[in-house]
């Protein structure tokens, strides 16, 4: 008998979409192949969180078997994506004095260090999601990745907390237990994304992804290979369709249907005095409206959506890492002219992302939408590498797996 290559699937509770993807992990060559995907609209979440569990059972009942069906395999975990403007972050720095006569620090020192930077003082209802180890401190001296052997008489780590409401993340994992399923893990979406986009160079290099979501926007900014920063903003997609409709006084049905036929993030001189036609649900025109409007109105909601994002990074005193770019995910970045107006907000180029490191179904997964899955399966991947594979991964997502975050 053969041992079978370890299954991995990534669940993505979303507010348009629930996503399940189901990636086959081959330890020895360290290859991450994509053998299904399910999908359903998703109707029991707003803003990235579950409000109707019942519905949201049904949608990932559905997405799950299709997921199975393409792959052949029998789910029964998952790591499951998260999301919400509960989840906060923050930079927290640990210290730890080396007691030893030979002042060497050794692994026990570094957990330790570790250990006294996650001691963070949280809302009574917050528990850690991710812990994420950026960078050391030996005697004061920065940018040390690995001070195991180093002679010091202080040893400090800069941890990159993030922490979430306990009782709405256990909502959504409820809800997935509820369907005989284990949650492996929980992951942030915005890390997720992230993981599954960006390379080592740009991480090295600085760059943040955006995932525009329908319900939230999410983001993570890598800079020197670590995770600097993470956020969640409780606005996307839902609501420049919102602001359509009420802009252009239509429903919300139209509004949205006009947003992905005729949208753009920018109001261009070639649309100068062109209309378009709103239709009811039987094809018959019933109203037009300029086209000037209906792009003013968007350009408004998603450069106030990047203004939020680069004044949060401005407070952090990060907007100045992005050399490696600006990457957008998630269904807003399929917007015409959305990457021009994200150039001009973090003054730094701008592209849609591009999955990394994954084989099999990528070629009809590789859309914006489907970063966050892809990122999900990816993160599950690497607990099956061994100590030789994983030694390749950068700084900040080895130190996610390590001191990863502390289960409900």
């Amino acid at each position: 008998m053969f041992d079978r290559k370890p299954i991995i699937v990534g669940l993505e509770i979303g507010t348009s979409k629930v996503c399940a993807m189901v990636g086959e992990f081959d330890p020895d060559s360290s290859a991450l192949k994509i053998t299904g995907v399910g999908q359903a609209r998703s109707r029991g979440v707003r803003k990235g969180e579950i409000v109707d569990a019942e519905l949201a059972e049904e949608d990932i009942r559905a997405a799950i078997a299709q997921a199975e069906q393409m792959a052949d395999v029998e789910v029964r975990s998952v790591i499951l994506g998260v999301t919400g403007g509960h989840l906060r972050a923050r930079n927290n720095r640990g210290v730890h004095t080396i007691v030893s006569a030979d002042r060497e620090v050794t692994e026990e020192d570094v957990q330790d260090v570790i250990k006294n930077a996650k001691v963070v003082n949280l809302p009574p209802q917050d528990v850690i999601v991710h812990a994420i180890r950026q960078h050391f401190f030996v005697d004061g001296q920065g940018g040390i990745t690995n001070p195991v052997g180093m002679v010091c008489a202080r040893l400090e780590v800069e941890m990159h907390v993030l922490h979430g409401n306990h009782n709405r993340l256990q909502n959504a994992i409820r809800v997935v237990k509820g369907l005989q399923l284990e949650v492996e893990e929980i992951v942030f979406n915005g890390l997720a994304s992230a993981l599954a986009i960006l390379d080592n160079e740009a991480k090295e290099l600085g760059a943040l992804v955006i995932d525009l979501g329908a319900g939230t926007t999410d983001y993570t900014l890598y800079a020197q290979g670590v995770v600097k920063h993470t956020g969640v903003i409780a606005v996307g997609g839902d609501h420049v369709s919102n602001d359509i409709a009420l802009g252009l006084r239509i429903p919300l049905s139209r509004a949205e249907q006009a947003k992905i036929e005729h949208g753009s993030a920018m109001v261009e001189e070639v649309t100068k005095g062109k209309t378009i036609a709103i239709r009811n649900g039987e094809g018959a025109p019933v109203k037009t409206v300029k086209l000037d409007d209906l792009h003013m109105i968007m350009a408004l909601r998603i450069e106030e959506i990047f203004q939020i994002v680069a004044q949060q990074l401005h407070e952090a005193g990060l907007l100045d890492y992005l050399s490696g770019g600006v990457f957008l995910c998630g269904g807003g970045a399929r917007i015409p002219n959305v990457t021009k107006v994200a150039e001009q907000i973090f003054q730094a180029p701008a592209k849609v992302g591009h999955a990394t490191g994954i084989s099999g179904l990528v070629s009809s997964l590789d859309q914006p939408e489907f970063a966050t899955a892809l990122g999900l399966v990816k993160f599950g991947s690497f607990k099956h590498r061994s100590p030789a594979q994983k030694s390749f991964l950068s700084a900040g997502l080895k130190s996610t797996l390590q001191q990863l975050f502390r289960r409900l």
